[in-house]
């Protein structure tokens, strides 16, 4: 009877014990698990994309490096400068009319976009397209933005054309810019070339795209309007 009572008190103490122990493993396991899991970073956001859709200006056309001395590249030191969350993304096309634009616009927006830079007409203007011709591509651009991005912010860089293109010409060309910025309501940098442009020393020879020193003006009239839109 007695040994019946003492395998009882044995088999009981075991089960405790093995109860208790089970119990601190858990325990144990629960605050490695715990533990694991605060240690764990949380993912940080991706930058936002400034993309640059432009011509033979935005590709850095005739520097020694585009990748870094382009106006758009200037503009990326000067975003991680002010710690801003922002990769710019360079869609610059040498030769590209607005025409050329329209065409290639869908292609491109398969890249996500927050802040579209649309620099096109140059080239419009010094071949004489019609204004209203350029003024119908850059609108469709605009518009094929805001339908695929319609959280996305727009910036219109103005241009002009030499006075040789006659002044009637040239006068309704610049006024376009500003036309659109309004009709679409979307940021306007009133002249790309702002103290650049006729400027021979800021100029290569060809008199029309901007040197290393040129490109780093020019980033600097962009950056002026767009560091208010980021």
């Amino acid at each position: 009877m007695i040994e019946h009572k003492v395998k009882a008190l044995l088999i009981s103490s075991l089960l405790l014990a093995a109860c208790s122990n089970a119990g601190q493993q858990q325990q144990a396991t629960d605050s490695t698990t715990a533990a694991s899991t605060a240690a764990v970073p949380a993912k940080s956001k991706p930058n936002k994309v400034v993309l640059f859709f432009g011509d033979s200006l935005t590709a850095g056309y005739g520097l020694e490096d585009p990748a870094t001395e382009a106006y758009p590249s200037v503009v990326q030191d000067k975003i991680k400068e002010a710690k801003l969350p922002y990769t710019v993304v360079n869609a610059g096309n040498s030769g590209e009319t607005s025409a050329g634009g329209r065409g290639r616009i869908d292609w491109v927006l398969k890249q996500k976009v927050d802040v579209f830079v649309l620099e096109l007409g140059a080239n419009d203007g010094l071949r004489g397209v019609p204004v209203i011709e350029t003024t119908r591509n850059l609108q469709t651009i605009i518009h094929s933005v805001k339908s695929k991005y319609p959280d996305a912010k727009i910036v219109l860089a103005g241009m002009q054309v030499p006075p040789s293109m006659g002044a009637g010409y040239a006068s309704q060309f610049k006024a376009m810019f500003t036309q659109l910025a309004e009709k679409n309501k979307v940021t306007l940098i009133p002249f790309l070339l702002q103290n650049v442009g006729g400027v021979a020393k800021l100029n290569q020879d060809d008199g029309i795209h901007p040197t290393k020193e040129g490109a780093k003006v020019v980033a600097d009239n962009v950056w002026s309007v767009l560091k208010n839109v980021l």
